[in-house]
């Protein structure tokens, strides 16, 4: 069965995920409908030694749910993470709650993404989700302390643009930056770096106390 849609369309979506999943993505895609606008925003990082390329967004409408069913669980897996990129903030939000708390590795990059955007709720997922980030040997602790300390300037411009989407979105609603749920969100991963590297992670935002966002947007 031929891929429907534009074939460098499909080799993004493929190059997204590790080398090893290229004929899992393939039959994940064979599911999907065509998209209407090709992704966008490619982003590559490290996911255990092999460099990804995700894109930011993407615009395929949801397959039917028959069709996901007949997938195997990698392969829904894929899917979620896929849909965890879509235009629509509800179809995200909805897809990284499938996946949030995943221990596939390559599923990190597709959580830490949304945890950088504007969506209040969906940082509210991945803080549910990612519940044992904090606690020292935690599965989850020493996934997400590899990938921050691989990608240590893919953090930092998350961290950035966190302070920025709260400057410019919900500073009326949490004055100060360390009452907002992106900075706890933010804490918790410089901790599991902090646990995987044995040394503070640097801060890249103002202090959990502080106000002031100069430098930051």
């Amino acid at each position: 069965m031929e891929l429907p849609g534009d074939p460098s369309n499909i080799a993004v979506l493929v190059a997204a995920f590790p080398a090893r999943l290229a004929d899992d993505v393939q039959s994940v895609l064979k599911v999907m409908p065509e998209a209407r606008h090709a992704p966008v925003g490619l982003f590559e990082i490290e996911v255990q030694g092999e460099t990804v390329a995700i894109p930011a967004r993407l615009y395929n409408e949801e397959p039917a749910v028959g069709s996901e069913r007949s997938l195997t669980g990698t392969q829904q897996v894929i899917l979620h993470c896929l849909y965890s990129r879509h235009h629509d903030g509800h179809v995200r939000q909805r897809r990284l709650q499938r996946v949030v708390a995943s221990s596939e590795p390559w599923v990190v990059p597709f959580v830490m993404q949304p945890a950088g955007e504007y969506v209040l709720e969906i940082l509210h997922v991945i803080a549910s989700g990612l519940a044992e980030l904090t606690v020292p040997g935690s599965a989850q602790s020493r996934r997400y302390g590899e990938f921050i300390t691989r990608n240590p300037a893919f953090f930092a411009r998350t961290e950035r643009r966190v302070v920025s989407y709260w400057s410019a979105y919900y500073r009326w609603k949490y004055p100060v930056f360390g009452t907002y749920p992106g900075c706890a969100l933010l804490d918790a991963f410089r901790s599991a770096a902090s646990h995987h590297t044995g040394t503070r992670w640097p801060r890249n935002t103002p202090s959990s106390l502080a106000g002031r966002v100069d430098g930051f947007v």
